[in-house]
């Protein structure tokens, strides 16, 4: 399985190859505004071998007919979205479809007003296949089917015209679809799959229009659909039943020819976030029954991996943890111990990359700059190093630096670099770590004092978040720390 990850860093840091200019671009700008790439992503791959190898066995147990679910933890910038979009672009390649989601106070695994469906919506709008990686592959993976049974009638030496090529390919949609009328919204998901065939065949526009519209959820009520779609179906897709229908994907999937559906939702701090306890339980349990239901063999052909922060999984207060159903379920066993990794499990801890990783990143991001500018920045690998220790220099660095933070301050300094001939490396890197006067900071150490004693007796900021060393307060301070050029060991 290892084997059949091969992951760009473990190619000769020289032999990076010639990235599309478009992709190229995109990334650099990606990593330069702090945003994860939606295209690009192996080109940044470092470290994380073990956790992608873990994530592509789920791909083998899909592709066999199995479900799986992973809870992605880890601080904001460790590179979770980053993961899932390398995961992603795996997936795709691998002949899965795939759909993603970020989750907002718009956008939730349940609730009443339509948040619920619109995470379903958005999940439609971004299915993804490999021919349409950027999404709404919703029409062309409905064509490529009827399409595909098109020619394999003819293959089998039926006349591509005549009423034995329409009877007989009415016959396979219906003989393909007839297993998914059994599950839940089975018969009508059949129904409409149905006549959107029929109006592809038949080159009626309005009709496939509307057969779309209801399998991505836009209906509001029955009477809309019936009158849009020509004939009445028993249900919508709706608040309530949109994770129904995500499992129906997932068999249809693996029915039109495809090795199933992997659902990537990010942002899940969005749920901890939810004030109200009833609501935010009730989203808690929509997890509990994703979970049982991938594990227990009753989603076959779906995989599902949620990003959320430690806070989402661990506050005992708000988090999934409060829920004691899945505390019992996701919490680390006792013999667990620090030290010893465990990726087999539905939590997979994303882990501080290594120095030595942090440097192969930042190298490598040096060689796709030059690449994009047609000319390598004026940077050794020592003075490279040189910035690597100033980051780790930081106060808490050693374990709170995130790749994020890093690379946006690297862009920083090679677009400055790029911009200013005349400046140097140490006048760009020396300038954001020079003191002021010492009489300065004695001047203000008690003020910074006074500071951390009402954080430690945990008075809310302007932003209404306590300042938690275990949570980003700790980052903000050490990130406004100053350093003399003493403090620093060059």
């Amino acid at each position: 399985m290892k084997g059949d990850c091969i992951l760009m860093e473990q190619t000769d840091q020289n032999e990076i190859p010639k990235v599309p200019k478009r992709i190229l671009t995109s990334l650099l700008a990606s990593v330069s505004a702090g945003v994860v790439p939606r295209a690009g992503a192996p080109y940044l791959a470092i470290g994380r071998t073990d956790e992608i190898a873990a994530l592509l066995s789920d791909l083998e147990t899909v592709n066999e007919g199995g479900g799986s679910m992973r809870f992605l933890i880890g601080r904001y910038g460790s590179g979770k979205s980053f993961l899932m979009q390398l995961i992603r672009g795996y997936a795709l390649e691998r002949g899965f479809l795939t759909a993603d989601a970020d989750l907002s106070p718009e956008r939730r695994l349940y609730g009443s007003g339509g948040s619920g469906v619109a995470t379903y919506r958005e999940l439609m709008k971004n299915l993804a296949s490999k021919s349409s990686p950027d999404g709404g592959a919703l029409p062309k993976i409905l064509a490529r089917w009827i399409t595909g049974l098109q020619a394999a009638i003819v293959s089998d030496g039926v006349p591509a015209e005549g009423e034995r090529f329409a009877a007989e390919l009415n016959r396979r949609v219906l003989s393909a679809l007839q297993e998914l009328e059994f599950l839940v919204g089975g018969f009508d998901f059949a129904h409409v799959v149905t006549a959107y065939y029929r109006a592809y065949t038949d080159g009626d526009d309005l009709r496939k229009s509307a057969c779309l519209r209801w399998l991505r959820g836009e209906f509001s009520t029955k009477t809309e659909a019936r009158q849009e779609l020509g004939f009445a179906v028993s249900v919508i897709i709706d608040d309530e039943n949109w994770y129904d229908f995500l499992k129906l994907w997932a068999a249809a999937a693996r029915t039109m020819g495809y090795r199933g559906l992997v659902v990537f939702i990010d942002e899940c701090v969005n749920l901890y976030k939810i004030s109200h306890r009833v609501s935010r339980e009730n989203n808690y349990e929509k997890i509990l029954a994703m979970f049982n239901d991938t594990l227990q063999g009753r989603a076959p052909g779906l995989a599902l991996i949620l990003g959320g922060t430690p806070q989402f999984l661990e506050d005992t207060r708000r988090g999934l943890f409060s829920y004691e159903a899945l505390r019992s379920r996701l919490c680390d066993s006792r013999f667990a111990l620090d030290g010893f990794k465990n990726l087999i499990g539905p939590v997979i801890r994303l882990r501080r990359l290594s120095d030595d990783e942090l440097f192969a990143l930042i190298t490598r991001v040096t060689r796709l700059y030059a690449q994009n500018y047609g000319s390598a920045p004026d940077l050794s690998p020592e003075q490279m190093a040189q910035f690597l220790q100033i980051c780790l220099s930081r106060a808490g660095a050693d374990s709170m630096i995130t790749p994020r933070e890093m690379l946006r301050d690297y862009m920083t300094v090679l677009n400055i670099l790029m911009q200013n001939p005349d400046a140097t490396f140490e006048q760009v890197v020396g300038s954001a770590v020079t003191l002021r006067p010492v009489e300065d900071d004695e001047a203000d150490h008690s003020r910074g004092e006074a500071h951390r004693g009402t954080a430690a007796a945990g008075e809310e900021g302007p932003s209404g978040r306590q300042s938690d060393p275990a949570s980003g307060g700790a980052r903000e301070n050490a990130g406004r720390r100053m350093y003399s050029p003493d403090e620093i060991d060059i």
